[in-house]
């Protein structure tokens, strides 16, 4: 994006998602050198409360295509190739996408998400470092429990210094230990966590992305087809003066009773797992435990 005149005496533009202003040279195309702050005489200039405006709506738009790819991944949702090549030259969809593992038809067609083309279709990478391309109409960036070959895609990834734009094949991760007792209906190893008030653990868990519903902190998956929402538990805010977190259940969406961990799927339980940790890691430390 170019410079634009804003008054007579500065020019305006977006750099690096902010906007910055110059002093105008009639002298030198190029202008003066960036000012480190907006000068106060052009902040109400509508040259730069416009790109302001639009700086706003790339930073929502940015954060809406993580979101959604986020949404993708963790819920392994069918996703069609002809749409990620429509989106791909948005940069904001591509910085969201980009280097995402995407998994086609076959036990071949697993790899590093480079390019996405409406006439050449999708490129991915390979652990082994070779071209990709699937062929099948719909592809899925699989949340990682699910995910073949993961600990060969971590090793990839550290080797060629692949960032993802959504956290994927490092997104914390848990798997129901072998001994669960399937016919229990709630898990208590994150519970009692201590905060030192309702308000400060409901804005943890809405910091983190979550909901808070009635008396539990809730997040809503999809796991081999079905619905799912976990939920972890909280105390009264009306008969309590602190707030603790209570046990971690789940529940399937046309069910209004617990279900058996023998019923909980692998993605429902590593993100009820991954919310209950998150909610505990952020509770209050006693000084004696501080130390």
């Amino acid at each position: 994006m170019g410079w634009l005149a804003a008054g007579d005496t500065y020019e305006v533009a977006l750099v690096e998602g902010r906007v910055v202003a110059r002093t105008a040279s009639a002298t030198s195309p190029a202008g003066g050198k960036p000012e480190r702050t907006l000068p106060e005489e052009i902040r109400d200039r509508p040259e730069v409360l416009e790109l302001q405006r639009f700086t706003e709506w790339l930073d929502r738009h940015a954060a809406d295509c993580a979101a959604q790819v986020t949404n993708w991944m963790v819920s392994s949702l069918p996703v069609p190739t002809g749409l990620l090549a429509r989106v791909w030259p948005d940069e904001a969809w591509q910085a969201a996408l980009r280097d995402i593992v995407v998994v086609g038809a076959g036990p071949d067609e697993v790899g590093f998400l480079r390019d996405a083309d409406e006439r050449d279709g999708l490129r991915l990478v390979n652990p082994d470092g070779a071209t990709v391309r699937p062929t099948a109409p719909t592809v899925t960036m699989p949340h990682p429990v699910l995910l073949p070959g993961l600990e060969e895609l971590r090793a990839f990834a550290a080797e060629s210094g692949v960032v993802q734009g959504v956290q994927q094949i490092h997104r914390a991760t848990w798997t129901k230990p072998a001994g669960t007792d399937g016919s229990a209906e709630a898990v208590t190893e994150f519970a009692g966590a201590e905060y030192r008030s309702w308000f400060h653990l409901s804005s943890r868990a809405t910091s983190l992305g979550y909901r808070v519903s009635g008396s539990s902190v809730v997040d809503t998956v999809r796991d081999g087809g079905r619905i799912v929402t976990a939920s972890v538990g909280m105390s009264d805010p009306y008969t309590e003066e602190k707030a603790w977190t209570g046990r971690l259940a789940w529940r399937h969406e046309d069910r209004h009773r617990s279900l058996p961990l023998s019923e909980v799927g692998p993605v429902a339980w590593s993100e009820g797992m991954r919310m209950a940790a998150a909610l505990h890691a952020g509770r209050t430390v006693p000084t004696d435990d501080a130390r």
